[in-house]
This record gives structure tokens, C-alpha cells and sequence, in this order.
């Protein structure tokens, strides 16, 4: 095949490719971030309008990302390699994330600490709820997703929460969950549950620093909202 005969695409390509080099990631739509990514996983393709689908499918660019493998491939143009190449995306953001609220006291890098959270589940299209374990000088001892739900509940089992801390000797808890509604507003079995634990977890010497819920549209603190003693 002939430079001339070439398929549009690869000129495309090479300038997207260009573009990202020169303006960077914000300087990007959503569907445009999202042809670089699919550009490794579908290198014989025209990917735009796939791009383009997934994002009026899923939303944006991190719900795509951040959505379920099997939803996925629900989409024509998806396959299995694809969905697989999007959790290695998400997974690489997650530990980003992560890292920078790992060598710091927690409650001195609240910033990050919420971007973590919002990078980790904002997106997700089930609740799941998560507790960052903290130790006597707030540095992160471990982050565990503790349930995994519904479209609007998680289980969560305040005793099995303070049990965990105690396993691992954990001085102070985050609690951490996401609303895929995308409103982080509590509700009123968010405080009850809330209340509850913090009432078992007291008397045993562990603090409950705050419970953060996040969705697309922002998150919310319980102890910014004083809804914590």
C-alpha cells in the first residue's frame, strides 16, 4: 500500500498524538483522551466513533473507564482485550492516587485524600463502600473496599469494621463511599449507620476522622457538614 493509499486514520493519529504532546490532557475532550487510549488497544481502526459512543453511553471519559468489563463489551467495537486495557487505566489512576496520600499524614493532604476517593469510586456505577485505616499519627495503614453493592446500597456491618481496625491496629478510620446517582448527599441510613459505628468504635480507642461520600457531582464530609461529635 501506497503513502497515498494509506488510511486516514494513521494521519489522524499522528496528530492527536501531537496535540496531546503540545496541549497536554486538558486541552482534550473527553471522546479525544479516550482515542489515544483505544489507539494501543484497536491499532487497525478508524476509533473515533467508537470513542464517540462510549462516551454518550457511559457519560464522560472516567465513566467510561470506570466501567464494569461486562457493560463493556456490551458495546459493538469492545472486546474482552479493550474492556481489559480500560481497568489497566483505571487501576494505574487508582495507585497514582494512592501514592500521594501514602507517605503523609492523611488529615495534612486532605486534598488528596479526596481526590483519591473520587479517582478510586466516583465513577463507579455500584455503591461500594471503603475504610482507609489510619495509625497513631494518621499515616495510612490500609485501604479496603469493606462491600460492594447496588446501584444504591452497600452492606455495611459496623461491628465487622471495628473488628477489622483492631485486627490491624488501627488508631482512626475514613469511611468512604460513593453515590453512582452522582448526588453525595447522606441519606438518612448513610448517618444512622455512621452514628452507630462511631458509637463502638469510641470506647475502644479508635476515631472516626470523618465519612466521605462522593459521586459525579462532588462529594460530601460528614464532619465539614457536622453531622460527626
Amino acid at each position: 500500500m501506497g503513502k497515498d493509499d494509506d488510511p486516514h486514520y494513521r494521519g489522524h493519529r499522528t496528530r492527536l498524538r501531537q496535540r496531546f504532546e503540545d496541549v497536554g490532557e486538558q486541552g482534550m475532550p473527553d471522546y479525544e483522551l479516550l482515542e489515544l487510549v483505544l489507539f494501543r488497544s484497536i491499532p487497525q481502526r478508524d476509533v473515533k466513533p467508537l470513542a464517540k459512543t462510549l462516551i454518550a453511553r457511559f457519560g464522560s471519559f472516567a465513566e467510561v473507564i470506570g466501567a464494569r468489563p461486562e457493560r463493556l463489551v456490551e458495546v459493538d467495537g469492545v472486546g474482552e482485550a479493550t474492556a481489559l486495557d480500560f481497568k489497566i487505566v483505571e487501576a494505574a489512576a487508582r495507585r497514582i492516587a494512592r501514592g500521594a496520600i501514602r507517605q503523609r499524614p492523611v488529615l495534612g493532604s486532605w486534598k488528596d485524600v479526596i481526590e483519591y476517593c473520587r479517582t478510586a469510586m466516583a465513577f463507579a456505577d455500584r455503591e461500594e463502600f471503603r475504610i482507609l485505616f489510619l495509625d497513631k499519627r494518621n499515616h495510612l495503614i490500609a485501604d479496603e473496599v469493606q462491600s460492594e453493592g447496588t446501584v444504591d446500597h452497600a452492606p455495611v456491618y459496623p461491628r465487622e469494621v471495628v473488628k477489622r481496625a483492631l485486627e490491624l491496629a488501627a488508631s482512626a478510620l475514613i469511611l468512604v463511599h460513593n453515590h453512582p446517582s452522582g448526588d453525595p448527599t447522606p441519606s438518612p441510613a448513610d448517618i444512622r449507620m455512621t452514628n452507630d459505628l462511631q458509637t463502638i468504635a469510641k470506647p475502644l480507642g479508635i476515631s472516626l476522622h470523618d465519612h466521605i461520600i462522593v459521586g459525579r457531582n462532588g462529594h460530601a464530609s460528614f464532619r465539614g457538614l457536622q453531622l460527626l461529635a
